[in-house]
């Protein structure tokens, strides 16, 4: 009986590894693919979305790993090198935080824990830009930007979690979805 419970346990890890991991890229690839230019500056893309989604469907911690690695490695590949450790450190928080809030996929939460998360991520660029800038004041022009892309990734998330959960499939694979 113990060696079949171990080995749940290992299959129930590696699923998440691997969840984790396509989630991961899919965070990588919403970042980096689609980029709809923002009157702000900048430009909006799927990543924060994808960052909530693996919150939503992971929970705090495969999540959080999920959201860091893919946004960070599409900074990496895409030229952005010095913003790597602060959006491992930012992402992995607006997931950890979205998943604490809106446990067990709460369709009535996941607006409001998006919103929170994405407060998150426009503070933290915020705070990075002024120290890259040697100045509180040299994050402040990026506030605009961020706020768009945190609204686009807050909705399109809750919208991807409502057509998701009305799936069989997903609320099988993911069973904390309701």
């Amino acid at each position: 009986m113990e060696e079949l419970l171990r080995r749940r346990e290992a299959e129930d890890r590696t699923r998440m590894l691997v969840l984790t991991g396509v989630l991961a890229a899919m965070g990588c690839a919403g970042t980096m693919v689609l980029r709809v230019p923002s009157p702000t500056g900048g430009y909006v893309n799927l990543g924060d979305a994808v960052v909530l989604l693996g919150a939503y469907l992971l929970g705090p911690a495969w999540g959080a790993a999920a959201g860091a690695l893919g946004p960070a490695l599409a900074d990496l590949l895409a030229g952005y090198a010095v913003y790597v450790p602060a959006t491992l450190v930012i992402k992995g928080a607006m997931a950890a935080l979205a998943a604490g809030i809106c446990r067990k996929g709460r369709p009535g939460r996941m607006l409001a824990a998006g919103i929170a998360a994405e407060a998150v991520m426009v503070l933290g660029y915020c705070l990075y830009d002024g120290l890259l800038a040697g100045t509180l004041a040299g994050g402040l022009p990026g506030v605009p930007g961020n706020l768009v892309q945190g609204a686009f990734g807050a909705a399109a998330s809750t919208l991807l979690m409502a057509a998701l959960g009305r799936s069989a499939l997903v609320r099988r694979v993911f069973p904390g979805i309701e």
